[in-house]
């Protein structure tokens, strides 16, 4: 299964949405990965290096794919997540 999604977040898949995309996929039995729409390459959507290596822009879109047991509940978690801006919670880190 997999899903076509805008990534909304002003950050993009940095930071804090990359660390919330990294949990939310965690917590679903299925294996996600997750890369540019249009572009062949996937990498592991529970890894964190990984996902925020993929440096992904607000207003790209990403190609997320799950399979297992609970892959259509992982992809509608993971593409709400995508499609909802983040409230900055105190300015930036560091």
């Amino acid at each position: 299964m997999e899903r076509t999604v805008e990534v909304v977040p002003e950050a993009g898949l940095h930071a804090r949405p990359a660390s919330k995309f990294v949990q939310t996929a965690n917590t679903f039995d299925a294996e996600v990965t997750v890369g540019r729409a249009g572009d062949e390459k996937l990498v592991a959507g529970n890894s964190m290096l990984s996902v925020t290596g993929l440096n992904v822009e607000h207003g790209e879109s990403v190609r997320i794919v799950a399979e297992g047991p609970d892959a259509a509940a992982a992809l509608d978690a993971l593409a709400e997540l995508l499609s909802t801006p983040v409230e900055d919670e105190g300015g930036e880190d560091g």
